[in-house]
């Protein structure tokens, strides 16, 4: 069950938001937004309407190549779906929350420091002869023991607010970020890593970011596929907001999914023209995606029925194509589709990968809107745009620098 949410804070960034952008049609999806929320004390518009309507400034801002006001009211949406805490979005668009959360975790960390401190000199005083492995045994003693603190909740005991608890849950994911961390052999080290740091510009850094935050994605999405047991949903959420992994021909994922009343799409990416790309995910999973019958290899009946799924779907955006240009911004006529189905790890009847992989070409080759690929084809095909991704930064990660002055 959804649990849908909203309130003043939201109104008040999507207000915001709103002198952000001069796009008229972006403007207008945001008066939209503001519409179902209504007026300053009411009740915002909690529910289904809003998400929509957020969903809908964050699709016409990709369509209008602003991907930071697309990225903003994604996560607006995802809030309103109960799936962000609100102190996250603060944190991003409010300046005066963040600063209030920064001072929050700074006294947090002094408080920490001092306490850390105290426990030094009870240690000291009660061992005056206490080295430094006697601390580190000290401090992993209470590391240890504060699984089993509590804060009670009879007489005497403290109760804890809804906001408080999720900052107690902000702080124990902050933990695991930390405890993960990779920390530097020495301080020598440490201050090397400080000096290349403070050396790399900012364009290098988030693109070394970008790189790995791919390279992440990737390893999810590959664990997802050796697993027998990944169900559609699960591969659905590795691939969600990785449409790189599909190509470059793909500028964005769509934030609506649902252009028509039967039609839900798995991921629907937007071209560089403009014009709809639908992605069909299936299972993994499949034993019969390719077989052989009379000597002859061919497509399994999943297969064609993921096929015929990606058909309709195609045939129906081709039958509302001036309702959903006019309504969405979304081109839909003669849209294409790649269904990504099976794996050679799965497949039985004594199936090389070799043949799987010719018997797909050989289907594609009589289809003209509609590509059927394997999850073996798709990762490698993204593994290698990684790597030479990677190659090109290694290679030359300052261009500027290496090139001769001019005569």
């Amino acid at each position: 069950m959804t649990n849908f949410r909203s309130s003043r804070q939201l109104w008040q960034l999507v207000r915001t938001a709103r002198e952000l952008t001069e796009d008229a049609r972006v403007r207008e999806r945001v008066d939209a937004v503001l519409h179902v929320m209504g007026g300053l004390g009411g009740k915002y518009g909690k529910g289904r309407p809003l998400v929509d309507a957020l969903e809908d400034v964050a699709q016409e801002a990709i369509l209008q190549g602003d991907f930071a006001f697309a990225q903003r009211f994604q996560r607006f949406a995802a809030y309103a779906r109960g799936e962000l805490f609100l102190e996250i979005l603060e944190n991003y668009y409010d300046d005066e929350a963040r600063q209030r959360s920064e001072e929050h975790m700074r006294r947090m960390a002094a408080m920490g420091a001092d306490r850390a401190v105290a426990a030094l000199d009870v240690l000291c005083r009660d061992k005056p002869d206490a080295t430094a492995a006697d601390a580190r045994d000290l401090f992993r003693g209470i590391a240890r023991s504060v699984d089993y603190l509590g804060l009670g909740a009879g007489e005497g005991g403290v109760q804890l607010s809804t906001k408080e608890v999720r900052r107690l849950q902000q702080y124990g994911h902050m933990e695991i970020l930390l405890r993960n961390l990779p920390r530097p052999a020495s301080a020598e080290a440490a201050r090397m890593v400080s000096d290349i740091l403070a050396d790399v510009d900012a364009g290098t850094l988030a693109q070394l970011l970008e790189l790995r935050a791919r390279q992440a994605g990737l390893g999810a999405l590959r664990t997802a596929v050796e697993d027998p047991d990944s169900s559609e949903n699960a591969l659905h959420a590795c691939l969600k907001d990785q449409e790189w992994i599909f190509g470059g021909a793909y500028v964005a994922e769509l934030a609506r999914r649902q252009y028509t009343p039967d039609t839900i799409l798995d991921i629907p990416l937007l071209r560089g023209d403009g014009s709809l790309h639908v992605v069909e995910l299936k299972r993994a999973n499949i034993n019969d995606l390719v077989i052989r019958r009379s000597g002859h290899l061919m497509l399994g009946a999943p297969a064609h029925r993921a096929v015929s799924q990606a058909q309709n779907y195609l045939r129906t955006m081709d039958e509302n194509r001036p309702r959903i240009l006019a309504e969405h911004g979304v081109d839909t006529r003669r849209a294409s589709a790649t269904v990504v189905i099976g794996h050679p790890r799965y497949v039985t009847g004594d199936v090389t990968p070799r043949e799987i992989a010719e018997t797909l070409r050989t289907y594609n080759t009589h289809q003209a809107r509609i590509e059927v690929i394997t999850y073996e084809t798709l990762l490698d095909s993204a593994s290698r745009m990684l790597a030479l991704s990677s190659a090109r930064q290694d290679a030359d990660p300052h261009p500027d620098q290496n090139q001769e002055p001019a005569a």
